[in-house]
């Protein structure tokens, strides 16, 4: 016997269904995990011998004596290739079973493969249905998707049959353990693979959700902004490495805009225009949104964009700013927030949320017109940037502090 559990065999014949010889075709319907396969041994046997209860026939003539010895014998097969398959640490299914016992086996289907092919698709789509950094996104997600099957189950890949909510569950303890993730960043890797797996499902590769009673939900997070003492300190700190400051000029342009890292990372002359009034405007879709942002230049974004006006690598390329990786990026903000005494983990993001607290909201500009400048598509989308800081209270509450 296997020491697989939830294994169940069964051999059976179909009385309506004889050959015009009157034999009927043994059967055999494997389940493994719930899972159920069932086909033809080959063998052939007269009804009138063969006992449904017992799966086998009476055992009284030569014929039955050797039909019992063949369903015996199959079933040893059955159980050595499961014995064997588990100790070699291999994938162990109904359907496995049966490409093992027949000799044919079907291009089966893996994880990796499937998650593999998404991403070879989504490449070619740069541009049209994703961005180049969601589609990094995906390849990150691939990796460390193949990096947990290794650590947890030392393999290469893994059939689609066997995914199951334990698989989900290991997959969450991987990068919140191993990978010492936080658990919205765990979250977002997780769903990144749960859209993976519904591409199985749409497909019908795969017959249960493994996702069906999970939840993926974030926890609320505060995040992290600068004041105007801290805006100030970062602008006007004396840098005499080029790669800081090339970076600090990035970050304070997109707090004086409000513009995304992959957004300001493909600013391009023509996103620049200037009207009749002689106000300079950035109209620029969003990478990750597609909404229309309509951002009004203030004098000290228009200064760090003809500081570097006359770069030949950025002329060549056709942007407007030397913006690195968004991992480059991050890393030496770091840097420049200890340069500055600025104690808060600040990342490209934080600047997107500067403008929309304390350069926007703090100098009275509406919310409506700070979600158009953000490209929201309402301003429910603003409110998750827009703070109620001390400096914004205290604005307010200075009109009504002598009424009683």
């Amino acid at each position: 016997m296997s020491g697989l559990t939830n294994v169940k065999i069964l051999f059976f014949i179909k009385r309506t269904k004889v050959t015009k010889n009157g034999m009927a075709t043994i059967f055999v319907r494997i389940t493994i995990n719930k899972e159920r396969t069932e086909f033809t041994t080959r063998k052939k046997v007269s009804p009138e011998i063969w006992d449904d209860k017992a799966e086998r026939t009476n055992g009284l003539t030569p014929e039955g004596i050797e039909t019992n010895s063949f369903i015996d014998q199959y079933q040893k097969k059955i159980f050595s290739y499961i014995d064997f398959l588990t100790l070699d640490n291999q994938p162990v299914s109904a359907r496995i079973i049966q490409e093992k016992l027949v000799g044919k086996k079907e291009d089966r289907r893996t994880i990796l493969k499937i998650y593999q092919d998404h991403n070879e698709k989504a490449k070619k789509l740069i541009g049209v249905d994703f961005s180049a950094d969601t589609v990094q996104r995906y390849e990150t997600s691939y990796m460390h998707t193949r990096d947990f099957i290794r650590w947890q189950y030392k393999r290469e890949d893994m059939a689609l049959e066997e995914l199951n909510q334990q698989f989900i569950n290991n997959y969450e303890f991987y990068f919140k353990t191993v990978r010492n993730c936080s658990h919205n960043t765990t979250i977002k890797y997780i769903k990144n693979f749960k859209k993976i797996i519904r591409i199985a499902l749409a497909n019908g590769w795969l017959k249960k959700d493994p996702f069906a009673t999970i939840k993926l939900r974030l926890k609320p997070v505060d995040a992290v902004y600068l004041t105007k003492e801290e805006l100030d300190t970062i602008i006007n700190k004396s840098i005499g490495i080029e790669r800081l400051q090339q970076v600090r000029d990035a970050f304070v342009f997109c707090c004086f805009t409000g513009l995304a890292f992959s957004d300001v990372k493909s600013l391009k002359r023509e996103h620049i225009t200037t009207d009749k009034d002689g106000i300079t405007w950035i109209h620029k879709k969003r990478t990750k949104t597609d909404q229309m942002s309509t951002i009004f230049v203030i004098e000290g974004a228009k200064k760090l964009i003809a500081k570097y006006q006359h770069e030949p690598e950025l002329i060549e390329k056709g942007v407007l700013l030397p913006v690195l990786s968004n991992q480059k990026m991050n890393a030496y903000l770091k840097e420049i927030g200890t340069i500055c005494g600025i104690d808060k983990p600040i990342s490209t993001h934080t600047a997107r949320h500067t403008f929309a607290t304390t350069v926007a909201l703090e100098n009275n500009m509406p919310l409506e017109v700070v979600s158009k400048t953000l490209g929201h598509s309402n301003t429910k989308m603003t409110q998750r940037y827009a703070r109620t800081t001390e400096t914004l209270i205290k604005k307010n509450m200075e009109k009504i502090k002598d009424l009683y």
